[in-house]
């Protein structure tokens, strides 16, 4: 077992996963998530402030952000007691160590069954009160360590979580905001998210849409839930923008995507948890930071732009817009990257940031850094 408590026993999770059977190793790894989400909030308001997002884009995003941290507070009181004898095995959080740092995909697919039968765990427990006092009894006047009632209470506290709702999950659903346009050509921003199974990395998905079909999008009762399904069936990490996008365009011929955005959140580096190799990695070690400051998330944004319309012949007496979309034009990238335009970013704290300006590796020139300093506050740095 390594010192942050993770169990490398099994060779199939030695070589990607890990578990978190430590109590304090688990407790210190939710508290660092929880904090890196908040600075993900700060981190949309300076791109709004920049003006490369608008406010809408950002209570879009920093929604996600926000479910994405219910999800890791559910997840904190599932496992509150890993490590513990608690009087039965019940797991240990499931880590990406290489790819991702973030729980690994089944984590929220066992959630989102959990979530499923919430209402009727929470019917046969005892309510939070009634749990707390017995343990103030036992502690008192038996004088002994309620570990099965606080096991009894922390997985009481889970599926509360669970039961509120409005977490993140495997599968985010298609959304559709109108934006403008009345009557034959009307204007949607259609959003969505996933959990990658292959990466185990949230992302978001933002794609502006013209509506020139004679239902309104989100009321066609044939072509929403075509769309919804299409887009979902579309989202992998794996397939370049431009590829989305052009299966969306030839598929609905009076549905034209004029800009899709995919915002990767993650991977998550730190010293104590994960095993990523690179420059990131080299600079945690060096910095040494203090429990809490050993961390930096990357954050990735790919961006796909219309430059033009083209008509196809899709019938006898029949045309439809086809879109043609703009893709990076510096050194034919584009090809490779399938996006107008992709943009990478760091957060992290101030100690890891002296580190990595004073190293100054190769390839970080381009990537732009959001620091994290005192009081909390995010700089951005070029």
């Amino acid at each position: 077992m390594s010192e942050t408590g993770q169990n490398t026993a099994a060779p199939e999770l030695a070589r990607d996963h890990a578990a978190l059977t430590d109590t304090f190793a688990s407790r210190r790894y939710f508290r660092k998530f929880d904090a890196i989400t908040r600075h993900l909030a700060q981190v949309a308001g300076v791109m709004e402030a920049e003006g490369r997002m608008n406010a809408r884009e950002v209570d879009i995003l920093t929604r996600y952000v926000t479910a994405i941290s219910y999800t890791f507070r559910a997840l904190s009181m599932k496992y509150l007691l890993a490590g513990r004898d608690t009087g039965q095995f019940f797991g240990s959080l499931q880590i990406d160590t290489v790819e991702s740092g973030f729980p690994v995909f089944n984590e929220l697919l066992v959630m989102a069954n959990d979530a499923q039968q919430a209402p009727g765990h929470l019917a046969g427990m005892r309510d939070t009160e009634a749990l707390k006092t017995e343990m103030v009894r036992r502690i008192v006047g038996e004088q002994e360590l309620p570990t099965k009632l606080q096991f009894a209470l922390s997985q009481r506290l889970y599926y509360e979580e669970l039961a509120k709702g409005a977490l993140f999950w495997a599968r985010n659903d298609p959304q559709a905001l109108w934006l403008s346009g009345e009557g034959d050509r009307r204007r949607y921003l259609l959003h969505w998210a996933v959990y990658d199974s292959q990466i185990n990395l949230p992302t978001v998905y933002l794609m502006e849409v013209e509506d020139t079909g004679r239902t309104a999008l989100p009321k066609d009762e044939r072509r929403w839930p075509e769309v919804q399904a299409q887009l979902m069936g579309q989202s992998m990490g794996a397939l370049k923008l431009v590829t989305i996008a052009t299966a969306f365009d030839c598929y609905f011929n009076d549905l034209h995507p004029k800009r899709l955005r995919r915002f990767h959140i993650g991977p998550m580096y730190s010293h104590a948890y994960t095993r990523q190799t690179g420059p990131l990695r080299e600079v945690l070690a060096e910095a040494g930071s203090t429990i809490g400051q050993d961390w930096a998330l990357a954050w990735t944004v790919e961006e796909l732009e219309s430059e033009r319309v083209e008509e196809e012949k899709v019938g006898w007496f029949t045309t439809a817009e086809r879109e043609v979309f703009a893709l990076d034009p510096f050194s034919g990238r584009g090809v490779d990257t399938g996006a107008t335009r992709t943009e990478r970013a760091i957060i992290l704290p101030e100690r890891p940031y002296q580190v990595l300006a004073e190293m100054n590796p190769a390839g970080f020139a381009s990537v732009r850094k959001f620091v994290v300093g005192q009081a909390d506050r995010v700089l951005s740095y070029r």
